[in-house]
């Protein structure tokens, strides 16, 4: 059956993985026109204003400050272009994972969309993310993996050298846990590369994070929320190309479960918990947990996709954090081997420094 075939009736619906509504229905037995590329305006100008808030975001972490209305301070923007060029290139990859192999396959989708947030906000970091749009369906499983799957290892190709170099970058210094503030959390795959490229024991060490490093570790956080094996994120269309839709519904509720009790059970055992899987379990129950069906539902992957996608399962795994922020108070010393983000201001540079540091 040809993976290019795709029924065109159905409407765009628009998420961070592209998704679409309704059951399949058997197309005409003809392949779709591929769409001639096009890069609408508005795209343009919302990655531009991505790439702004974002290297704001940046020259404010570096301490430079950055106001619009300072045509002097402008000059500043170039101390933060080290975290928001990584940054943009791990989002803009992730999105293009998806969009070229949903050209590959016939399936009509948009360019990505940046979402860019005014700097300063709620977001220390500048942005939301980016998303594509998706017209039409996949029409197997087998191409419904590729183009699910693509963006994360897409994304992965630039965030694992981002936190290499950045890791190399990254000033190692004596152990003090007594400032406190925001702590980054520890995935397998992070400590592993951090144990490897500063050649000393992670928990004996504070790090003071280079930005690029910590776009890096945005673009772990990232693959993480994105492989949730939940409904039509990345995830749950690895779980529906691999296991079938019935596996799907199960597995979806699983881990829709899971993102409440990882708040739950901490907060009535007075341990440390992210709020945010909160927000994850009411957004997954907003955006749904079913997955259409493809027009050829019966064929399952086989040979190299069917590793492919058990590889992309373990991808989830150790990117994976529980608690991927905390904040931890001054003069206390971190529990367990976590790695934090200190923000703090001082009376001379208002900027936010951030340092990575791997506590015992």
């Amino acid at each position: 059956m040809d993976d290019s075939t795709a029924r065109t009736d159905v409407s765009p619906v628009l998420t961070d993985m592209p998704r679409y509504e309704g059951p399949a229905t058997t197309a005409p037995s003809h392949t779709q026109a591929r769409q001639p590329f096009k890069l609408p305006k508005v795209n343009v100008a919302l990655f531009l204003l991505t790439l702004l808030t974002t290297t704001m975001a940046g020259a404010d972490m570096a301490g430079a400050d950055v106001t619009l209305t300072d045509p002097h301070s402008l000059a500043n923007l170039a101390a933060g272009l080290s975290f928001s060029i990584p940054l943009m290139l791990i989002l803009g990859s992730h999105e293009m994972g998806h969009y070229i192999f949903s050209r590959r396959y016939g399936v009509n989708a948009t360019p990505p969309y940046f979402i860019p947030l005014p700097f300063p906000s709620f977001s220390l970091i500048g942005t939301l993310g980016a998303f594509i749009l998706m017209k039409s369906p996949p029409r197997t499983r087998r191409a419904m993996f590729d183009i699910g799957a693509a963006g994360p290892w897409f994304g992965m190709v630039i965030a694992l050298p981002a936190v290499i170099i950045g890791l190399k970058l990254s000033q190692v210094t004596p152990l003090d846990n007594s400032q406190g503030g925001l702590q980054l959390g520890n995935s397998m795959l992070f400590w592993g590369i951090s144990r490897v490229m500063l050649g000393v024991d992670p928990n004996s060490v504070n790090v003071n994070l280079h930005p690029i490093a910590f776009a890096g570790w945005l673009g772990l956080f990232v693959t993480t929320l994105n492989l949730l094996p939940v409904g039509q994120l990345d995830g749950g269309h690895v779980m529906y190309a691999l296991f079938g839709g019935r596996w799907h519904r199960v597995i979806s509720r699983v881990a829709l479960l899971a993102c409440l009790l990882m708040v739950l059970i901490p907060f009535v055992l007075r341990m440390d918990f992210w709020g945010g899987w909160l927000f994850w379990f009411v957004l997954l129950l907003f955006l749904g947990l079913g997955h259409p069906s493809t027009v050829d539902a019966d064929t399952p992957l086989t040979g190299s996709r069917r590793w492919a996608a058990w590889a992309t399962i373990v991808l989830f795994i150790v990117t994976f954090s529980q608690v991927p922020f905390s904040f931890e108070a001054p003069s206390q010393r971190p529990k367990g081997q976590i790695y934090n983000a200190i923000l703090h201001r001082t009376a001379v540079e208002r900027g936010v420094a951030h340092r990575l540091v791997l506590g015992g």
